[in-house]
């Protein structure tokens, strides 16, 4: 019977700080007042919301009311690319994003295709990094939005984004990032980065699920998604999740509060894994950069295996791990994120992810590196795919 637990699935999704849930229980029971009310109880809801407004300004160096609280990373970015389309459509139609995007970004890209929007998804490198000069050779006169992901969720490389956004503030274009994966993992300044709007997801840095957050430069002009009240200034109708809000606050404070000590000591344990896996497996390949990557991201390609076979072996042994994003993991597709670098089908499809976070410890990487080059040999054995000669 396997006892011990190791979760390495940080990417999809964290576990919600105590100190996170500590400042949101109050909310649900005691200080549950709708914030848009008059009584006492509902002030005391709308100064929180608006302390934790003050909390993700601060982390990303904007305004207060630059922030605009949404339900999670997905609307984030579907408002950021449809909200700059409608409200900018006269002035253009042709939008520029990356191949490698999460669907929250390529899917409404391809909505606006089919409303007339012309898009220009960018190949990436093999290391998945976008070449700048190719978004400035993909501009035209009819571009009025690029966007392009901080730092991708499957492979972990890190975008030249202050680049990027240089040169759409040179050529007057928006320009949009979703830092979903990039909070509390880098740094983010939105004016350092030239960003004009910025999607966050409270769950991927130890804050509750359901709650997100959308930057938009102010004077941004952004089409609202969502209609039937006068919340968030009127660009976000609906009655605020008071708790997720304050959760989110909590969170985000918490991400940016010793971001090098922290990230440095992942970071540490991400290199030993990824030596170890690399130097005990043969047939191994790291995905993405070697790098310029985030500190807790391990993506491996492991030839003639199925990843889902491994998922359920680690699984077995207590290690929670994923072949890629968790919104797309029901499909047995391969990434189109390793398809985009260049792997071959079969080579995406043995592809694993392990993504660290701040419970983990060195014991945990030696138990990975126990267990793993045993799981892999055993599936290949038994494996169609593997050569006679090397079973």
């Amino acid at each position: 019977m396997v006892t011990r637990q190791v979760y390495l699935d940080h990417a999809a999704t964290t576990p919600t700080h105590p100190e996170v849930v500590d400042a949101m229980l109050p909310f649900f029971s005691e200080k549950f007042g709708n914030p848009s009310s008059l009584y006492s109880r509902a002030r005391e809801a709308r100064k929180a919301v608006e302390e934790a407004r003050i909390k993700v300004a601060t982390a990303l160096g904007a305004s207060p009311e630059e922030i605009y609280f949404t339900s999670g990373g997905t609307e984030s970015d579907n408002w950021a690319i449809k909200g700059i389309a409608a409200a900018h459509r006269k002035k253009g139609n042709h939008i520029i994003t990356s191949s490698i995007e999460h669907h929250a970004v390529i899917d409404p890209c391809r909505h606006l295709e089919k409303q007339g929007f012309s898009v220009t998804y960018l190949p990436v490198d093999e290391y998945g990094r976008v070449d700048p000069a190719a978004v400035a050779a993909a501009i035209t006169p009819e571009t009025i939005l690029i966007s392009v992901m901080t730092a991708n969720n499957e492979i972990g490389t890190i975008q030249p984004i202050a680049e990027i956004g240089k040169i759409a503030r040179e050529h007057d274009i928006f320009f949009h990032t979703d830092a979903v994966q990039a909070i509390g993992a880098i740094p983010i300044d939105v004016d350092a980065l030239s960003v004009d709007l910025l999607s966050l997801s409270a769950h991927k840095f130890y804050g509750p699920k359901g709650i997100g957050a959308l930057y938009i430069r102010k004077g941004t002009r952004a089409e609202t998604l969502m209609h039937g009240g006068g919340q968030e200034r009127r660009r976000r109708a609906g009655t605020e999740n008071v708790p997720g809000i304050v959760g989110l606050g909590e969170a985000i404070e918490h991400a940016v509060t010793d971001l090098e000590g922290r990230t440095r000591r992942i970071a540490a344990m991400r290199d030993r894994l990824i030596a170890g896996i690399l130097d005990t497996i043969p047939k191994s390949r790291l995905n993405g950069h070697p790098t310029q990557r985030l500190a807790n991201n391990v993506n491996i390609a492991f030839r003639y295996v199925e990843g889902e076979s491994i998922l359920l072996m680690l699984d077995y042994f207590g290690i929670a791990a994923s072949t890629g994003s968790a919104c797309t993991s029901a499909t047995l597709d391969p990434s189109h994120v390793l398809l985009a670098c260049g792997l071959p089908a079969e080579h995406a499809h043995g592809s694993l992810r392990l993504t660290l976070g701040e419970e983990n410890t060195e014991e945990d990487i030696d138990y990975v590196l126990e267990v793993l080059p045993g799981i892999i040999e055993r599936l290949r054995s038994m494996s169609p795919l593997t050569p006679t000669d090397t079973r």
